[in-house]
């Protein structure tokens, strides 16, 4: 029996025969206590993991819930789909042979969709309400600073989703069909039927990411690119900071032309990189509203990421104090990193000028009314209201004011160079409001009117043209930012009575005209800065420094309104033509450069690619070559950057903050 000495006591099995243990059968006390602390661990350990871990109690528990619930048999997956032999298709040959797949995985993203959205608005009200408590001051300026790169709010995260879904249909539909973004109509496609238009507007593209990639190869981060010295360039107007003009200026094209790797690497430096926080340089308040804060808000109106609406409102608190003055008419410069601001030393005793303080109407009305923050449009409404009441000489509004005294400087109007766009954002202003802004359609037709009494002039050969005025005496020249007028006429027109459209359209066709003369009289068919009027001259320039073409897109821009307005397919062949000229006199192999002298053909070149090419030149040309729907007019309109921006009430993405 030595064998079983040395059993267990519990029940074994030797040569299949049971063995009963001959010790004890029950467990030791000790035991009990042990077997029993084990098991009220374990209950505490399961009711605490459900009622004390805040993970297992969250609303993203019972939303995931609640998804999968309402997608219901949605999420159901079918069985591989098979062929009539049964074997089983290959990835493209389901999207080809089963349409309803696309159809119902569509549905269930717009179904997740409006789940979140729900969720998203329950969560805004909530925040709302609590900040009902403490609401804080508007006139503090915020914190430029980039977020961490890993760090996403829950919104953040739902619209990831969402993208990542959206993009995976996309990709299922194919690169044929491009879809609108929510954010607002019209923004991608506009593929047009006829052949020679699409190659066209196709070599328009090639000639935008020739410039974009150079850009990004030479001079990433900078504001502009030297195409033949392959390094960044920095104007003037951005004082010595390096602020990525071209990225933030050239996004909406690239986005609205399908480019979109290109802008998703602009987007995300723009989101980690853009602040001006720690530049010490004054830089000029009007070139930062159009492309800066006008760039960002017409992406943000075209994609709702509100990454660029956080960005715009931070670079216009930077812009605030230049409004510090007795009369509330902004200065030109400002040090962003100090906030004192000042006028150009040359401009009439330092006076604020007309085209800069009247150009900053679309971008902060939008502003303000996306943001909730009032500021923006009481500060330009201020400005609105001064010129309102204002004695005008002549009707006219002279390009220079003292913002001290609040009185006029110099007496020299233009609708060219110091005055241009202050005449297009009354108008633009009116579109804008949804025809509601009557106060700035009023001052734009009086103003036009006064313009056509005052300088609107005929040359010996019947070129319609815009003299500048000079303390009651005319210079018969016209300025290449003077050629918008073309444009903006049949633009305006469109709200007048029939005899006064039909007037206004021959104007506008008219000075169109004599802006495609100035080009089609140099050597290189581009039209130069400013071109003059005597009894041997016309359209033509007479003094050295005003040969330059530097890349402005004013005439191309009316040609595309001509375009849309009348359908002429001359306006279509001009703007043609001024491509190939770009083409052949302004493109070296890093770029695209400007001319010193449209007269030589081979001229020597400037060396300088303008962050505006991008953003005005080739989209204009790019929406001359598309159809209609692509940027309608009647929902969308531009900045003087060409930024579009969405008009209230007939454009979704014109969304009012609540």
């Amino acid at each position: 029996m030595a064998t079983t000495s040395i059993l267990p006591t519990y029940q074994r099995y030797v040569n299949g025969i049971p063995i009963i243990s001959t010790g004890r059968k029950t467990l030791r006390l000790r035991e009990k206590y042990v077997v029993v602390l084990i098991l009220v661990s374990f209950i505490t350990i399961c009711i605490g993991t459900v009622f004390f871990l805040p993970e297992f109690r969250s609303s993203s528990i019972h939303s995931a819930y609640m998804h999968i619930r309402d997608a219901g048999s949605d999420l159901l997956l079918p069985p591989p789909p098979q062929d009539q032999e049964g074997n089983v298709l290959r990835h493209n040959d389901v999207n080809n042979n089963d349409p309803h797949r696309l159809v119902d995985r569509a549905k269930l993203i717009e179904k997740i969709h409006q789940d979140l959205e729900k969720e998203r608005q329950k969560n805004l009200k909530e925040n709302q309400d609590k900040a009902q408590v403490e609401k804080p001051q508007y006139n503090e300026p915020q914190s430029s600073s980039p977020p961490p790169r890993n760090v996403r709010s829950k919104d953040a995260r739902n619209e990831l989703i969402i993208s990542n879904a959206a993009d995976d249909t996309a990709n299922l539909i194919g690169n044929d069909i491009i879809r609108d973004h929510p954010g607002g109509p019209g923004t991608r496609g506009g593929e047009p039927s006829d052949p020679v238009t699409r190659e066209r507007r196709n070599k328009i593209k090639e000639m935008t990411k020739h410039a974009w990639d150079n850009y990004v190869r030479y001079a990433w981060g900078e504001n502009e690119l030297r195409p033949i010295s392959k390094r960044g360039h920095s104007a003037g107007i951005f004082g010595k900071s390096t602020l990525g003009a071209t990225i933030v200026d050239g996004l909406d094209t690239l986005y609205i032309m399908g480019f979109m790797d290109e802008y998703k690497i602009g987007r995300d430096w723009i989101a980690t990189s853009l602040s001006l926080d720690q530049s010490n340089s004054e830089i000029s308040i009007f070139e930062t509203n159009i492309r800066f804060i006008g760039g960002l808000l017409s992406c943000y109106a075209m994609t709702g990421d509100v990454m660029f609406k956080e960005k715009a409102d931070q670079i216009a608190q930077k812009l605030l104090p230049a409004f510090n003055t007795p009369t509330g008419i902004p200065f030109a410069l400002i040090n962003l990193k100090t906030g004192i601001s000042k006028n150009y030393a040359w401009a009439s005793s330092s006076s604020s000028i007309l085209a800069e303080f009247g150009t900053l109407h679309l971008e902060f009305v939008y502003l303000s009314h996306i943001t909730g923050n009032p500021v923006y449009k009481e500060k330009v409404d201020n400005i609105r209201n001064i010129l309102y009441k204002m004695d005008k000489p002549q009707g006219l509004y002279p390009n220079y004011l003292n913002p001290k005294t609040g009185r006029w400087g110099q007496h020299h109007m233009s609708i060219g160079a110091l005055g241009d766009s202050f005449y297009e954002y009354l108008l633009k202003a009116w579109f804008q409001s949804g025809n509601e802004d009557s106060q700035a359609r009023e001052m734009y037709d009086t103003a036009i009117e006064a313009m056509e009494n005052k300088l609107l002039q005929t040359s010996k050969s019947g070129l319609k043209y815009f003299a500048d005025m000079k303390y009651d005496r005319l210079e018969h020249k016209m300025d290449h930012l003077a050629c918008f007028a073309g444009g903006a006429f049949i633009y305006g027109a469109q709200d007048y009575s029939w005899s006064k459209k039909e007037h206004y359209t021959q104007l506008a066709k008219d000075i169109t005209n004599t802006c495609h003369e100035s080009y089609s009289r140099t050597a290189t068919k581009l039209g130069p800065e400013s071109f003059r009027f005597t009894d041997n001259t016309e359209a033509r320039t007479l003094k050295q420094n005003e040969k330059y073409y530097i890349q402005r897109p004013e005439v191309i821009e009316s040609y595309f309104y001509l375009w849309r307005f009348t359908h002429d397919p001359k306006y279509r062949e001009w703007g043609w033509e001024a491509a190939q000229a770009i083409e052949k006199h302004c493109r070296v192999e890093n770029g695209f450069t400007g001319l010193k002298n449209v007269y030589v053909l081979d001229s020597p070149k400037d060396d300088v690619q303008q962050s505006f090419f991008l953003a005005e030149t080739l989209k204009y040309l790019y929406l001359l070559f598309s159809e209609d729907d692509l940027i309608p007019l009647d929902s969308w309109v531009f900045n003087t950057e060409a930024h579009p921006l969405p008009i209230k009430g007939k454009n979704v993405a014109y969304k009012e903050s609540s």
